[in-house]
């Protein structure tokens, strides 16, 4: 809505602009004071209100703002101290009450309602502004209820393969959606790019170890998924294998040897908690929490009926990681989930519940999201089979819209082995070898 808004804006000014230069044209030698104080005064207006409507949306500048606000500024700073850990002592007798007040009071400023974009310059710093209103030890929000960034429009249709609007020029065929979506990452510029970078980083030996570099394998990821459009991505990560062949070449696709597994599996409630402190891997969690909310009574299977919004979140977590100084093999990701075995929907993290004690049903809820997740599951299953994401109310069979069985009965075509691995593999160095 407050994009709409802004555009509004932005066309009032041209069209402003447009008509007092008529206007200045015709009768503004006659009335050369007059023109000028009313062109001053609408231009201003124009102004104010595109400001307005971007601080309102974008944190960082709603920071800023606020931070040039004599009134504003202080509420800000207590809210500041209150957030950062034993800030409430810091703060003296009262504290509590400071800290609600400085909540309330910001509540009203510009910075209610801002929100940040993922893979922004300073997107740490954006949610920091975000999650210091927000906080939910201070605010008693529950993650489940918002989280920090735009919302994708329930309109995207990410379900459609890419091949399907490139064919024409590429002379791809939905017979492996695997393969196509291969070959069109590999004519688009900065898909292919991106993918190359990732695959060099996360195969390429780091220093005398002889092990991948996990962090920059990563931060490589999350380029790849946080800049190339969905319609590349989701076709990479999520295109429906008939054969084993085809699903393990799809598990491989984030390279997970390098970018999350270890040798042993730690505590899901590790991963969570190490998540939760970092601001954007809580972000990506919220936003994954909200949009694949999972409804029984849903259609769809999701509270919010949105599968798109649903696989971009999934997305976001890849390649977030709480870094550790102690071991390059051990500086694990806290979330990455991906495919557990070969079947389409059967995604998780890298982590277990098994050694989680009193805490067995905490650590069994968040494992749930990924492995018994209603509208995850759909959205993954309706993707692969090429199905629009927004089923109708009558579509009461919303837990198995299409099985891996099906999918088998249905493909056909298969190019030879060779081919598909020549095409499915980014250009790389000659340099680079896998590690067998």
């Amino acid at each position: 809505m407050q994009h709409k808004l802004t555009q509004i804006a932005v066309e009032m000014g041209l069209r402003f602009q447009s008509a007092f230069s008529i206007f200045g044209l015709t009768i503004c030698p006659y009335l050369k004071q007059f023109c000028a104080d009313a062109v001053l005064r609408v231009f201003a207006y124009v102004t104010a209100l595109q400001v307005i409507l971007c601080v309102g949306r974008d944190c960082l500048l709603a920071g800023d703002s606020c931070s040039s606000d004599e009134t504003c500024s202080p509420r800000l700073r207590t809210l500041r101290q209150c957030v950062a850990g034993d800030g409430t002592v810091k703060l003296g007798p009262g504290a509590r009450s400071q800290c609600a007040n400085a909540v309330s009071a910001l509540l009203s400023s510009p910075l209610r309602g801002c929100q940040c974009r993922r893979g922004m310059k300073r997107e740490k710093n954006c949610l920091s502004i975000y999650w210091s209103l927000y906080q939910s030890g201070i605010h008693g929000l529950n993650l489940v209820e918002s989280y920090p960034y735009e919302t994708v429009e329930k309109g995207s249709d990410y379900v459609r393969l890419a091949s399907i609007t490139a064919d024409s020029d590429l002379g791809l065929s939905t017979a492996n959606r695997c393969l196509d979506a291969a070959k069109a990452c590999n004519v688009d510029d900065l898909c292919q790019r991106l993918r190359t970078e990732y695959v060099s980083a996360c195969i390429k030996p780091s220093g005398k170890s002889g092990l991948c570099n996990r962090s920059r394998c990563n931060k490589a990821l999350r380029r790849f998924f946080d800049r190339v459009p969905p319609e590349y991505t989701h076709e990479l990560l999520f295109c429906p294998c008939s054969d084993m062949a085809c699903s393990e070449r799809r598990r491989q696709t984030i390279v997970p040897g390098c970018s999350y597994e270890m040798p042993e599996k730690p505590s899901c409630l590790t991963q969570m908690r190490s998540c939760r402190a970092d601001y954007i891997c809580r972000s990506r969690l919220a936003q994954f929490q909200y949009d694949c909310q999972p409804e029984e009574q849903s259609a769809s299977g999701c509270k919010h009926g949105n599968y798109a919004a649903c696989l971009v979140a999934y997305t976001g977590l890849i390649g977030r990681q709480k870094h550790s100084i102690k071991s390059v093999l051990f500086a694990g990701s806290p979330i990455t989930p991906n495919y557990a075995d070969n079947t389409t929907s059967n995604v998780a993290p890298w982590c277990t519940c098994s050694a989680s004690g009193n805490q067995r049903q905490q650590c069994t809820e968040f494992l749930d999201y990924f492995t018994n997740n209603i509208c995850l599951n759909n959205a993954l299953l309706m993707f692969g089979n090429g199905m629009d994401h927004t089923p109708t109310p009558s579509q009461t069979d919303r837990r198995i819209p299409v099985t891996d069985r099906d999918a088998r009965n249905s493909s056909s075509g298969f190019v030879s082995m060779d081919t598909e691995e020549n095409i499915a593999s980014p250009t790389i160095s000659r340099q680079v070898k896998v590690r067998e």
